[in-house]
């Protein structure tokens, strides 16, 4: 009894938890929420990679390891309940553009993402992060909010089979019939019901009771069962064996010789790397941290820099042992705010449970995740009943959020044209003063970037 006393005495005094109205087991549960919501990343990364010539359990290995570090470092040191790991858009860039497009080798692909992260660390250096987090106006904060939500969704609509892409109409309604989709909207029901009637855990009941319906029924692609049980709970390889093929192996050799235009090519790819990491995880965290009540009286977020700090050094820290840009999630990571997580303790629990619990990962199908995403996607549409969007100086950077999100489907861009947006406003309505230095600058930088992005 007193041991039990005293442990949660340390987790009150390093996690605040009453400080924050919230508990040891609220935390826990949305530890494993995020835990789960994480399962179609940690699989996929590996294959991903694997396209651009590397070892598929080593980068699996390192998509663990890099997500448990991240997920550590932002828990205890910034006390916010993130998860982090390998972004999704980034890995890609990095196997088919960068490597198979741009003829550059793996090893050389991780050293742009260490690079990357290495200049993400030193802008943290300078508060550069916390001067744009605080720079960007209340109605884009808001905004980007609600196109995070919608993006989130966006993902839940596709996991869940609910959309399909279309030769015609790029996206449409997918097949209905189909027992993966029939059985998601089953969970998607079952977990609204949860969610409406208040129900404790009930995100995290809706992906387990998904996981456990997917037992019975097949997949009528593969012909195998949606769910596959795992061959064991627990799992750890010996670390230095499974993460050899990709530890410490990123290279700079070669990189920067050869004609101009591949030498350009090659630091527009750092460029991405840095602008798509900083933007993506400022864009989540201006989308999520309200939702967790990080925000204070004046719509300021303390502790911003911490959190883009740890995400510019795990990214570079994923880089060395082996995979591309880990940065903070958005989808996973609102899926256990959602669930009550508050804190630091959330995201430790869920980069613990990353590294232990790995065989679950191949368990859980990403149907199952998707009621969760879809729920929360509408969460977070609350911020827009805020806003005057009758004022189209408020309306026009609020739509380009929202909508810019999913249809590039890519977060970074969405906070783009959002903030382009507001200060095109700004200089026409005659409100130029109310547009802070840091917003000229970023404004600038936008621009370049998308010249560059053109270019290349």
């Amino acid at each position: 009894m007193n041991s039990t006393i005293g442990n949660r005495s340390i987790f009150e005094r390093v996690f605040h938890l009453s400080e924050r109205g919230t508990t040891l087991r609220t935390e826990l549960i949305a530890g494993a929420t995020t835990f789960l919501s994480c399962v179609s990343i940690m699989v996929l990364n590996p294959t991903i990679l694997a396209a651009a010539g590397m070892d598929q359990k080593a980068v699996f290995w390192a998509t663990a390891l890099s997500s448990c570090i991240g997920c550590l470092w932002i828990g205890l040191w910034g006390n916010f309940p993130f998860a982090l790991g390998p972004a999704m858009g980034l890995n890609s860039y990095m196997a088919y553009t960068v490597v198979q497009g741009m003829g550059l080798s793996w090893q050389n692909g991780l050293a742009c993402v260490f690079t990357s992260g290495c200049v993400f660390m030193l802008l943290s250096a300078f508060k550069t992060q916390q001067h744009i987090v605080d720079a960007v106006p209340d109605c884009v904060k808001k905004a980007i909010g609600a196109g995070v939500g919608m993006f989130i969704a966006f993902c839940g609509f596709q996991s869940a089979g609910l959309i399909q892409k279309s030769d015609s109409t790029l996206v449409t309604v997918g097949d209905l019939s189909n027992p993966g989709t029939v059985l998601a909207l089953a969970g998607i029901a079952i977990t609204a019901v949860l969610v409406i009637r208040q129900v404790k855990g009930g995100i995290l009941i809706g992906i387990l009771l998904v996981t456990v319906l997917g037992l019975f029924v097949k997949d009528p692609v593969t012909g195998a069962a949606y769910t596959t049980l795992p061959t064991s709970v627990f799992s750890f390889d010996n670390p230095a064996e499974a993460l050899a093929p990709t530890l410490g192996q990123l290279s700079y050799r070669g990189m920067f010789s050869g004609p101009l235009p591949f030498v350009l090519g090659t630091i527009f790819a750092i460029v991405s790397f840095l602008f798509v990491d900083l933007f993506d995880s400022l864009g989540v965290f201006l989308g999520i941290a309200p939702k967790a009540g990080l925000v204070d009286e004046d719509g300021k977020t303390p502790g911003a820099g911490k959190a883009l700090f740890v995400s510019a050094g795990a990214a570079a820290v994923g880089a060395v042992l082996g995979t591309s840009t880990v940065t903070i999630y958005g989808a996973e990571s609102a899926a256990g705010i959602a669930a009550g997580g508050r804190t630091g303790l959330t995201a430790c629990s869920t980069g613990l449970l990353t590294l232990f619990f790995s065989p679950v990962f191949l368990m859980i199908p990403s149907i199952a995740a998707a009621p969760a995403l879809i729920m929360v996607g509408i969460f977070m549409m609350e911020p827009l009943s805020t806003l005057d969007l009758s004022d189209f100086s408020v309306a026009m950077p609020a739509f380009f959020a929202v909508a810019a999100m999913p249809f590039t489907y890519n977060i970074a861009y969405g906070v783009l044209f959002s903030m382009l947006s507001y200060t095109l406003c700004m200089a026409v309505t005659g409100r130029r003063k109310q547009l802070s230095p840091t917003m000229l600058i970023l404004t600038a930088v936008f621009l370049m970037y998308l010249i560059l992005d053109a270019i290349f």
